[in-house]
């Protein structure tokens, strides 16, 4: 905290300038004296130079005692307040720092430039001139290689160096969704081109994954590198730990010709990027051809009717179920484009039952890079509260509105859905590893939530029999994130680089290899990894896997339940961090989004039948 200077900005110290001009030393000086005096004169003024210091005494007395009254009691009171003020402050300052900060509204700031700075460090390929990541370089140039034009560029997932199109694609859905939302907040902390570039770097690797400019796609790529892969390694457990600048042999390319879920994440990503670079006519308009092929090739043109496969199992980012993201990409698909097929995609009663998008199972509310249920139905609701939809919409719109409403309340600490940890972390995944990046995506979800209310003058919500102020929605977004920040039993920041106590073992490759090393085998390379010492290079602003549900870290780059971030979870820590910054009103940009949908007018509901 500051050091507070004088409320006064000046002295107490008061001058009063003599009135005898005529003094010298402070005593009155009569220059007729100096001529010779005569006998009588010098007695003379034995008499009179009393009666002249009486005089002068008098004046001064006066001076000093011509004080009013009431004055002199109305500036006692006044300097009473202050020191009691004073001493109030003194006393809640030295309470205050007897606990852990409190994260406060420029600490959202800082975290935000660093969270948005680890997409920076994930970068593959070329870099561009102002990554400003002093110890990352180009790398893995030839990915890809021979499959379709290459697939050079995009991000890293994690700290193994591994490209994945799924969580790519998630977190490049929720970045675009917070600039949609947030771009004077962005903009006024000097971060919207920033966030372009971001999302951009990521939406031309996807197109790089499938043949963009055909008029129809028989598949994607869904992975590049395989750390586990014993011909990528070349070590006898397959383990192969060097900086992605080292990797000079080929890797894999896993391609996917069945893959709904991965096609319509994929498809909700380069669709809701084309709204935030609308104003690029040519780049917009081949984002929104991509994902309608992406689409197409998700729901085998079928919809609600697919009667296709699961995508295949995957080590890594295995797909639980598809039709979460039907509803997801077809929302999406609908903002950017306008086509009433999606709308009436989105609301066919039968889709969402597929979806179980209206079954409160253990997982209902959870937002993540494989469950979109809650993403989708906040989107929705989006439509309802700002578009006036009317019949025969409104029903399925209304039944969305009411799921997100529980979900939202049921993140409130009143509510028993979900346990929480001593600290006050929320466990979304309840009690498994990894629990931060959930965190994340529901304090983004409440503060939109609460956005939304505060867009359309709504006070707040009906949560079961109790109502609560939209602002309750709000503290629950800060307080998870200020758990996150710093606020937590371990005073821990799982944010590296944000305050002095974060963690110095992260599991990522590049950061805990000194950037010198230029060329290294993976069986030399192991060395770093079990290496007890900090990273050399300091990954800023990567938010790790996260605590265990009894607020514990284990601080070893080896477990990377605890110590490895992803673009994933960075992507939902952005976006809940440009929600609760309250720098810039109004909130939300209410229309951006919807610039697509043109003017619509509903046809009358039919009669009432006759009996």
């Amino acid at each position: 905290m500051a050091d507070r200077s004088n409320i006064w900005g000046g002295t107490s110290d008061i001058t009063v300038e003599n009135e005898d001009q005529g003094s010298e030393h402070g005593r009155y000086f009569d220059r007729a004296a100096s001529r010779s005096q005569s006998e009588a004169e010098v007695k003379q003024g034995w008499l009179l130079r009393p009666d002249m210091d009486m005089e002068t005494k008098a004046r001064k007395r006066k001076r000093c005692v011509d004080i009013n009254p009431t004055v002199l009691i109305r500036t006692l009171v006044v300097v009473a307040i202050l020191v009691g003020f004073a001493a109030l402050v003194a006393f809640l300052v030295v309470r205050r720092h007897r606990h852990r900060p409190f994260p406060v509204q420029d600490n959202y700031t800082v975290a935000l430039h660093q969270a948005l700075m680890f997409f920076n460090a994930q970068r593959s390929g070329k870099l561009p001139a102002n990554n400003n990541v002093s110890w990352r370089g180009d790398s893995c140039l030839d990915d890809g290689k021979g499959y379709l034009k290459g697939l050079e560029g995009g991000y890293y997932d994690g700290g193994d160096a591994d490209k994945y199109s799924f969580p790519t694609s998630f977190a490049m859905t929720i970045l675009s969704w917070s600039v949609l939302e947030y771009s004077a907040k962005y903009e006024a902390v000097g971060e919207l081109n920033h966030v372009k570039d971001i999302i951009k770097w990521g939406t031309d690797y996807l197109l790089k994954t499938f043949d963009s400019s055909a008029k129809t796609i028989d598949k994607v790529a869904s992975q590049v590198g395989d750390a586990n892969a014993s011909s990528e390694g070349k070590t006898g457990d397959g383990d192969c730990w060097i900086r992605p600048e080292s990797i000079n042999y080929p890797r894999p390319v896993i391609p996917c010709s069945t893959c709904p879920a991965l096609a319509a994440e994929m498809a909700a990503a380069l669709v809701a990027a084309s709204i935030v670079f609308k104003d690029d006519r040519e780049y917009s308009k081949k984002l929104v051809h991509g994902a309608d092929l992406l689409f197409k090739f998700a729901t085998k043109g079928e919809g609600e009717h697919y009667t296709g496969g699961s995508d295949p199992s995957s080590k890594f980012y295995n797909s639980t179920g598809f039709w979460d993201e039907f509803v997801w990409g077809g929302t999406w698909m609908y903002c950017a484009t306008g086509n009433s097929s999606y709308i009436d995609l989105i609301t066919n009663p039968a889709l969402a039952k597929h979806a179980e998008a209206f079954w409160g199972g253990p997982d209902h509310g959870v937002l993540g890079w494989d469950n979109k249920h809650a993403g989708a139905q906040l989107l929705i609701t989006r439509l309802r509260m700002f578009l006036e939809f009317g019949y025969p919409y409104e029903e399925m719109l209304k039944t969305f509105h009411d799921q997100i409403t529980e979900i939202i309340c049921s993140y409130l600490p009143e509510f028993k859905n979900f346990n929480r940890t001593k600290g006050g972390l929320i466990e979304l995944n309840h009690g498994k590893p990894k629990p931060l990046q959930y965190v994340v995506n529901a304090a983004f979800l409440a503060a939109l939530y609460s956005d939304y209310l505060e867009a359309t003058l709504t006070p707040g919500s009906q949560c079961g029999a109790k109502f609560f102020p939209k602002e309750a929605f709000r503290d629950f977004a800060k307080w998870q994130i200020n758990y996150i920040l710093g606020r937590n039993p371990l005073g821990m920041s799982y944010v590296v680089g944000f305050s002095d106590h974060f963690p110095k073992h992260v599991h990522h490759k590049g950061a805990s290899i000194p950037s010198y090393i230029k060329h290294q085998s993976c069986r030399e390379g192991l060395k770093w990894k079990e290496s007890t010492k900090p990273n050399p290079n300091t990954i800023v602003g990567a938010m790790v896997a996260g605590p265990n549900k009894y607020d514990g870290f284990r601080e070893n780059r080896s477990d990377y339940n605890f110590t490895e971030p992803t673009i994933a979870g960075n992507a939902g820590l952005v976006a809940a961090l440009v929600a609760l910054l309250d720098g810039s009103k109004p909130g939300i940009d209410k229309n951006t989004i919807f610039y697509a949908i043109p003017p619509f007018s509903t046809p009358p509901p039919p009669p009432p039948q006759q009996p």
